[in-house]
């Protein structure tokens, strides 16, 4: 039934969870006095976002028979003519994000049950999550761009405060700066793309700015030959690639893995690096006016598809295997985005957040079973011990791979072809860097894989030497002839639930999403750009997809990336050392991550501390201290010790001075004949 959306029902989905997030943050923390237990918190939270969930899930059938909202809740303040609004935008594109959010929030609750049991901070870890997903759901539901940059700094916020959960550990404290710091950088460009729109538009409605996008299209930046748009839409992208850790401002997400394992999955795998794929699909009006940002946009993708991948190949700690792939597929959304294959990006995007919250899920299970240790190294043969574990986590590494059938299959695959129909400057590199992964995603998947549940068991043996300063709190690794055990099923249902969509998803929307009318009138592609096209013209269904990947090359190439792995780890586990014995320069370049973090720190916080202690020495001790402070001080001192002299308590030494003093204002007063 076509018709408008009910807008209170709607308020319903963001402030469900932030009732929850409410509830557990202040009466069941030290903040009202713990008035509320562990039960009450994780029962009003996951209440909120089962509740978010199911009115997500009415829209999203409401917007496939025609439905749509958009519509002003509520006018913060009119500055010039400018309206500073709250409203929602619910379109096929919205209702999907927010079945997606609050579905992997929903699962990620219910793990963190299991997850956190013996944690000092339960109840205040529910209401963080709690309000990122209220953050991300407000984020999704905008129609205008302040609405829009306000759920933007709330998923930054939240996710500083997860990233440092354990605040006592000094790790966790520099990961949550760095994932700040780093994200500001991306926010400054951001807030710099809102504020041209403003500027040449005169409105932060989405559609009012998307009305004059032709007019946009037509001016230049003053004192430059740049067009406006083309800035304007760079500028976004720049706070798309911090919030979506694309190169060079990825350097915040591996590092985040010092949080507890479920914020991996919900804000690094799922929801929050997913907000710069969003929002560049919304903005797709505006993007498509400008070749030049999509270009950028392609390489940008490119470089982060493969060159972080290549960083996941040598990685020991399971979640950060599992996040440098999640940097890796973010890098395939990203070239789709400049292919100006923005459906399918959103469907990479959807069937990514299924099966990397699975396989993020499914190494916390498996830290849970080796009581916090996070090493493979010290893993090995967990099938038999952990059978759910290793069914769900086999189905998530299948998906991530591309293997036929699995949801991953369709949408990565799609984004080769698309890459590969791009006439776009860059899409060559693209196209190569994006088949290329294909073999490195498909190694290190089932390196990972291989590593932990087949093979020699390497676990009870006081670690093998191994020790990572980035292991969760408490007793880490199992005791000499201690045996792992499969998780509670409140950690395990989570697994199976996340599996069902990681292993179908694919094959039921890949035709409604990408070559229906789902986002009819929601995404805009310009007539000069035929990569949907040409995908469109070679697609005959999901079961002949299947049938033509037998004749093209990312099929083999996963294929032989799985052989690979399988050989180097269980048939002759000694050649990866050899080959890092002979590759010694290249596993050095690899292993300090391309000497990005060293860059940054010599570069800009070594010259932040440079400019600091200049401004400390010649403005703080120099300036003020010195010349303002002391300086004046000194000034006076002088002036005292010079008037002091006149002081002598002599009257002919004062009589004098008064003598002397008539007869300067004589002379300075008195007019002279000469003086004409």
């Amino acid at each position: 039934m076509a018709g408008q959306l009910n807008p209170q029902l709607l308020l319903a989905v963001p402030l469900a969870p932030l009732a929850g997030a409410a509830i557990a943050g202040l009466f069941g923390t030290k903040f009202f006095g713990n008035l509320v237990g562990r039960k009450t918190s994780h029962t009003v939270t996951i209440l909120g976002v089962l509740i978010a969930l199911i009115i997500s899930v009415q829209t999203l059938l409401a917007v496939n028979d025609g439905a749509t909202f958009n519509g002003t809740l509520y006018t913060w303040m009119t500055v010039g003519g400018v309206k500073l609004e709250i409203g929602f935008l619910i379109d096929s594109l919205t209702a999907m994000m927010m079945c997606v959010v609050t579905f992997v929030s929903l699962m990620v609750h219910i793990y963190t049950i299991g997850y956190m049991q013996d944690d000092e901070g339960y109840n205040r870890f529910f209401a963080y999550i709690s309000l990122f997903t209220f953050s991300m759901l407000m984020l999704v539901m905008s129609n205008n761009f302040l609405q829009l940059f306000f759920g933007w700094e709330a998923v930054g916020l939240v996710s500083y405060l997860l990233i440092g959960f354990w605040y006592t550990r000094p790790t966790a404290i520099f990961a949550n700066m760095k994932a700040f710091l780093v994200n500001r950088v991306g926010d400054f460009g951001f807030i710099l793309g809102i504020g041209l729109l403003l500027a040449y538009s005169g409105s932060m409605n989405y559609s009012e700015v998307f009305a004059q996008r032709g007019m946009l299209a037509q001016l230049m930046l003053p004192g430059s030959d740049w067009m406006l748009l083309t800035v304007a839409c760079i500028c976004l992208f720049i706070g798309a690639m911090g919030k979506s850790a694309q190169f060079p401002l990825h350097v915040w997400l591996p590092d985040s893995m010092e949080g507890p394992t479920p914020i991996s999955a919900l804000i690094h795998a799922a929801t929050m690096v997913t907000a710069g794929i969003f929002m560049v699909t919304r903005m797709s009006p505006l993007f498509e006016l400008s070749d030049t940002a999509l270009s950028f946009i392609l390489i940008i993708g490119a470089i982060t598809a493969l060159f972080m991948g290549f960083l996941g190949v040598i990685q020991t700690d399971i979640k950060r295997v599992v996040a440098y792939s999640t940097l890796s597929q973010l890098g395939y959304m990203t070239v789709a985005l400049g292919a100006s294959a923005y459906s399918v990006a959103v469907f990479h995007l959807m069937t990514h957040a299924f099966f990397k919250a699975l396989l993020f899920l499914g190494a916390g299970s498996v830290i849970i079973g080796l009581h916090h240790d996070q090493d493979m190294r010290n893993m090995g043969g967990l099938r038999k011990y952990m059978p759910i574990t290793w069914i769900t986590s086999l189905v998530g590494s299948l998906a991530l791979i591309g293997t036929p059938f699995f949801s991953g299959f369709y949408s990565k695959d799609s984004i080769i072809e698309a890459a590969h129909a791009s006439t776009l400057f860059g899409s060559g590199f693209a196209y190569f860097a994006v088949l290329a992964s294909v073999f490195v995603t498909a190694f290190y998947s089932f390196r990972m894989y291989f590593m932990v549940f087949h093979g020699e068991e390497r676990f009870g043996a006081a670690h093998n030497g191994h020790e990572h300063e980035d292991e969760e709190p408490g007793h880490h690794g199992l005791s000499a002839g201690e045996k792992p055990h499969e998780s509670p099923w409140v950690v395990t249902l989570p697994l199976i639930l996340l599996a069902i969509p990681s292993a179908v998803i694919g094959f039921l929307a890949i035709e409604p999403m990408l070559f229906g009318s789902f986002f009819k009138d929601v995404i805009f592609v310009n007539e000069a750009h035929h990569a949907m096209e040409e995908l469109r013209n070679d697609f005959h269904g999901p079961v002949g997809m299947v049938a033509h990947t037998f004749s093209s090359a990312p099929l083999w190439l996963a294929i032989a990336g799985v052989a690979s792995a399988y050989y180097c780890y269980l048939v002759n586990p000694r050649l990866p050392a050899a080959i890092k014995q002979k590759a010694g320069p290249i596993f050095t370049l690899l292993d300090n991550k391309y000497y990005m973090d060293k860059f940054n720190d010599v570069v800009f916080a070594g010259g932040a501390r440079l400019i600091g202690r200049g401004l400390w020495n010649g403005g703080d001790r120099g300036l003020i201290d010195g010349l303002i402070v002391n300086g004046s001080a000194k000034a006076v001192s002088w002036f005292s010790k010079i008037t002091r002299l006149w002081q002598s308590g002599y009257i002919y030494h004062y009589a004098f001075v008064m003598i002397v003093g008539v007869l300067g204002f004589l002379v300075w007063f008195m007019p002279f004949p000469f003086a004409k």
